[in-house]
């Protein structure tokens, strides 16, 4: 599972090295540590649960009845994360909490959202953390401070997410509009805005790729889009099944040159980026997809629907289909 060269051949031998079973209901989010092996997953049996992934080891589970928990992500700290509620939206104000698993405690609370989150990152660099939620609102966060450092006003379902290296954030949001902030003068507005041409679809996620010259969008209808980074050109696009209520996610490769994204139709599939095109196809084998990502340190994706599974290349050869069903998004 260490980290190695990726090319073609390892794409295609990607296969399940491990699977857990015994969610009840969707696993909402999943996150992976920076610099450590652990994954984190929250879902909607209102557990939070953290996994050791160099040996494949459910390590803790937590329960939280009183606010469920939805959005996940980890802070720096190995044991700590940040989850965001489920329930009881109007009496927290779509509360935020900080929680450390080491001892399940919430060590602090943050509060102004009015409706659910649905896209929480946390700065690659410092304590700072961004959520954004229905209310049409994204706020920027400490961890040390209760209180919201910053607020943006937007149309639509925002999208959130850092650059890796911390110093710009892009928001996605209604009429496939991605504006690009610099992190130290965000009161300023944006400095560059892109248009997904022809594709007014809400994004319903967003990743830069490690060295911070691509971003992957993935829309409410299940077209997933490359941009370049810095000039907002769409390097390709694909447009994979839906599935009635539910989006999916894509993940790059630590190296850039591979995305992964599931589709409506309970498969995995795997694009070469330079290339534009796709390289394997897989059966997820847990059903259509909502949570996808790829560890930062190791040759292994996880993707999660009612159940999670780590995939890692299979040393006995390609395990996948032949690539098809597959359109070009335009």
């Amino acid at each position: 599972m260490s980290m190695e060269e990726i090319d073609d051949a390892t794409m295609r031998s990607m296969a399940i090295g491990a699977v857990f079973t015994d969610y009840v209901g969707k696993i909402s989010s999943l996150d992976f540590h920076r610099t450590e092996d652990l994954l984190v997953t929250a879902s909607e049996d209102d557990s939070v649960r953290l996994y050791n992934i160099a040996n494949a080891n459910l390590v803790k589970t937590t329960y939280h009845k009183k606010h469920g928990a939805d959005r996940v992500c980890f802070t720096h700290h190995p044991s700590s994360v940040i989850c965001s509620s489920r329930y009881n939206l109007e009496s927290t104000r779509g509360s935020l909490q900080y929680l450390s698993m080491y001892d399940n405690r919430y060590l602090r609370y943050f509060k102004g959202h009015k409706d659910r989150v649905v896209s929480l990152c946390m700065s690659p660099v410092n304590d700072s953390f961004m959520s954004g939620s229905l209310d049409h609102s994204v706020r920027l966060w400490d961890l040390r401070v209760n209180a919201c450092q910053g607020i943006l006003h937007l149309r639509g379902r925002p999208t959130v997410a850092y650059d890796q290296q911390g110093l710009v954030f892009a928001v996605a949001m209604e009429g496939g509009a991605i504006k690009l902030f610099d992190f130290r003068s965000y009161d300023t507005g944006p400095f560059d805005t892109f248009l997904v041409g022809g594709d007014t679809a809400e994004v319903c996620d967003i990743k830069f790729s490690n060295d911070g010259k691509s971003m992957v969008l993935t829309t409410t209808n299940n077209n997933i889009y490359v941009l370049d980074a810095y000039r907002g050109e769409k390097l390709c696009g694909f447009s994979l099944e839906p599935y009635p209520n539910l989006t999916t996610e894509a993940t790059f490769t630590p190296d850039g040159q591979y995305m992964v994204s599931g589709s409506g139709d309970g498969t995995l599939h795997a694009f070469d980026i330079s290339m534009r095109n796709e390289v394997a196809c897989w059966n997820s084998h847990i059903g259509a997809v909502t949570c996808l990502k790829w560890a930062p340190r190791r040759a292994m994706f996880a993707a999660a629907s009612t159940a999670l599974s780590f995939w890692i290349p299979n040393a006995d050869g390609s395990k996948s289909k032949e690539p098809g069903n597959v359109n070009a998004a335009e």
